[in-house]
């Protein structure tokens, strides 16, 4: 069986603090599939995910550090760009 390597994924740890990340990543990844698994959540993509600073500020109502994701990332899959405004994954092609 042989991986595809289009789909990137971010697998997070399930708490309050990630409810507003996983929305973000969903309202800004339309093509993304959440797959909810016990105490955790992986996202798939095709080609491409992105996490935007922004999105997460705009739901939870306040400034939010994109490092702080560190402390509820358990893995992820892809070639990872970040600044302080989003971290995109994807594969070089």
């Amino acid at each position: 069986m042989s991986i595809d390597q289009s789909i990137v994924f971010i697998a997070l740890q399930m708490n309050e603090d990630t409810r507003p990340i996983i929305e973000a990543i969903q309202i800004d990844n339309p093509n993304a599939t959440v797959n909810y698994l016990p105490a955790m959540v992986k996202i798939d993509a095709p080609n491409r995910l992105v996490l935007k600073r922004k999105t997460v500020e705009e739901i939870i109502g306040n400034k939010w550090d994109l490092q702080s994701i560190n402390i509820n990332l358990i893995s992820l899959s892809g070639n990872v760009e970040e600044t302080d405004e989003e971290m995109i994954l994807h594969w070089n092609r």
